[in-house]
């Protein structure tokens, strides 16, 4: 079921975690209100900083920070965290290896009104890229407090890529990821044995869905939250393939450098003899619309992924 958008959850665990780390500060770049780092921006003032429409000043000055023993958690729209702030995050954060958590808001076509100028559909491929830097994508709700509970227990530098809305909780249906498994760690919410989907971020609810039409139609499917893009579980999704032969990839990012490239890279560097279909954002710019409806236009959902699975089965 549906419960409070994933932002909110965000913004309400970072003023909780306020509490209790003395040491914790937050940065904005005067979007707070979307961010929803307003929440610790009224419990801790002293400890929020605005510093305006500014995300390559903004990872600077949360590098400082980090020298200085606070635990900088830097918020901005996840495109241009990864646009306009690229250098600074490269050779500053994570060419030092400073403990700062990077928040991109608004991941993938969340954004959904704002057209290709704000759609987020690269950051994943350009974060995974730096050396150092951690990349993580929450599911649902408990899963963003799991990755900022991590992020903030680093030494160095971690992105976490946060979706806009509302998400369906895979808690309640699936139970809570076990305390031995790690964030980390690919976590599989179902066993299947003709074809693997391995989704991320909010595709992971429409891969169980996906995998309920294709139970329907006689296809078995295993399917694979991957919440840590950077470093990736290749051993658990390896294992997962080896017995399908088969794998759909699903993200609400480009099909070029997410995590479809980050499977198929550690598949193919074992040697193993898979299919693969990706799904996610063809290689194209992509326009304003109703969220739901710019997702179904640019090939993101369950009947997408079903649909790919049926071709490989």
């Amino acid at each position: 079921m549906m419960g409070e958008t994933m932002r909110d959850t965000y913004g309400k665990y970072l003023a909780q975690l306020g509490g209790t780390r003395s040491n914790l500060v937050v940065l904005d770049a005067d979007v707070s209100s979307s961010t929803k780092s307003n929440y610790f921006a009224k419990a801790y003032p002293d400890r929020f900083f605005n510093v305006g429409v500014a995300e390559a000043n903004m990872a600077d000055i949360a590098g400082g920070l980090a020298t200085a023993g606070f635990r900088p958690v830097v918020n901005a729209f996840a495109l241009f965290l990864a646009l306009k702030s690229t250098d600074q995050i490269r050779n500053v954060l994570a060419y030092n290896g400073l403990p700062v958590v990077l928040a991109g808001a608004y991941g993938g076509l969340s954004d959904s009104f704002d057209g290709a100028s704000h759609h987020s559909l690269a950051d994943i491929a350009i974060m995974r890229a730096i050396p150092g830097l951690e990349v993580l994508v929450p599911a649902d709700a408990e899963e963003v407090k799991l990755t900022l509970d991590y992020a903030l227990g680093r030494d160095g530098p971690t992105y976490l890529r946060l979706n806009r809305n509302e998400v369906p909780s895979l808690s309640e249906k699936y139970g809570m990821r076990p305390a031995s498994l790690a964030i980390t760690s690919i976590r599989a919410l179902r066993k299947g044995s003709d074809v693997t989907i391995a989704a991320t971020g909010m595709c992971v609810a429409m891969a169980v869905r996906a995998a309920e039409m294709l139970a329907i139609q006689g296809i078995s499917a295993e399917v694979l939250d991957v919440t840590s893009i950077k470093p990736l579980d290749a051993d658990t999704l390896a294992a997962s393939v080896a017995k399908t032969g088969h794998l759909v990839t699903a993200e609400e990012h480009s099909v070029v450098g997410g995590l479809g490239s980050a499977c198929a890279e550690a598949l193919a560097e074992r040697g193993m003899p898979f299919s693969l279909r990706r799904v996610g954002v063809a290689d194209c710019y992509t326009e304003s619309g109703p969220y739901e409806k710019i997702l179904v236009k640019y090939g993101i959902s369950a009947e997408a992924i079903a649909r790919q699975a049926v071709s490989l089965a």
